[in-house]
């Protein structure tokens, strides 16, 4: 592995987000998983070179606070939907390092009373839920079921958003503050949704690097995957041609989006004539 040093720009942030951690990943979740063995590569890769990790409230809490600077080399360690291998193979590896990490949950896949099905693999039970939050994991919200988050009418926007932030403080004793888009899809009025629910930052996709000009509610995150190799890797930690690696993922963003917004017409068109 290479012993390259280098830094991100000042200012911007590397924050990573990881899916399933597994040996054996579902189909459905395999292109966006990881093997535990790969994720403690990972892991001792940014620990080798001295890197911060963050929760996703800390990260926003020094960018408010405009006297506060950037500890060395940060990084976030970031989760979403709430597999089952978050607590069975990455927190043993995060405890190794002293680590910690944010992981944002879909409340209504999540195994228990408030299961509404749609799981894509094993998901994490409640107990371990909380047995992340004893060991210092700041656990977001992830939507109750997951859905695109701007192809819902206001109704179901904020249904998914309370419903989600509810249960985690019923079952945590706090509630969320930080919060990421399902599908990394968000729009001026689901991120004004998502400030009213009380949720006081939130993550989307974007695969750059986060900076502080963003702002609270469209911090961009970098995609781990099955396909990321310790090469690509480092060049994600160290903010290195991230554009060139994530270029077919960006066409494919902005064809998906023209299909989105005609949706979107379609619907406002649909509502207008009833």
């Amino acid at each position: 592995m290479s012993t390259h040093q280098a830094a991100p720009d000042a200012g911007s942030v590397p924050i990573l987000m990881y899916h399933a951690v597994s040996a054996d990943p579902n189909p459905a979740t395999y292109q966006l998983s990881v093997s535990p063995g790969q994720f403690a590569q990972q892991m001792e890769l940014l620990a080798e070179r001295g890197c911060t990790p963050l929760t996703t409230a800390e990260l926003a809490a020094i960018w408010r606070d405009g006297g506060r600077t950037l500890p060395d080399r940060p990084v976030l360690i970031t989760f979403d939907d709430g597999y089952e291998g978050v607590h069975t193979h990455a927190l043993p590896t995060l405890a190794k390092h002293g680590f910690t990490a944010s992981l944002f949950v879909s409340t209504g896949w999540l195994r228990g009373a408030y299961d509404t099905g749609g799981a894509l693999d094993a998901m994490l039970g409640w107990d371990q839920v909380r047995a992340l939050a004893a060991h210092g994991v700041e656990i977001g919200g992830h939507s109750h079921t997951h859905p695109q988050l701007d192809q819902l009418d206001d109704a179901d926007l904020e249904f998914e958003l309370l419903r989600c932030r509810e249960l985690v403080a019923a079952e945590l004793g706090t509630a969320p503050v930080s919060f990421a888009y399902p599908y990394g899809h968000s729009d001026r009025r689901v991120r004004r949704a998502v400030r009213a629910a009380g949720f006081a930052q939130s993550l989307a996709v974007g695969n750059a690097l986060a900076r502080r000009r963003q702002g609270p509610y469209a911090l961009r995150r970098v995609t781990v995957r099955r396909s990321t190799g310790p090469t690509e890797f480092e060049r994600l930690v160290d903010g290195r041609a991230i554009g060139r690696t994530f270029a077919r993922d960006r066409a494919l963003t902005k064809g998906y989006a023209v299909v989105r917004r005609a949706r979107q017409a379609r619907r406002k068109a649909a509502r207008t004539r009833v």
